[in-house]
């Protein structure tokens, strides 16, 4: 059975979290790296997955 994880993606270079998204933490148990639009730096940038608080 498939475990989805929800996760929070951070700019990497304004530290903002941005976006919350799933995943399958079974088939991908490293972290996420996505290019994203950041509203707060207004350019695409790298987020990677946050720990949940």
């Amino acid at each position: 059975m498939a475990i989805k994880r929800s996760i929070r993606l951070e700019c990497s270079v304004c530290h903002q979290i941005n976006y919350l998204t799933f995943k399958n933490a079974k088939n991908n148990p490293d972290k996420l790296e996505l290019k994203k639009y950041c509203p707060y730096c207004k350019k695409v940038t790298l987020h990677k997955e946050t720990k949940k608080k």
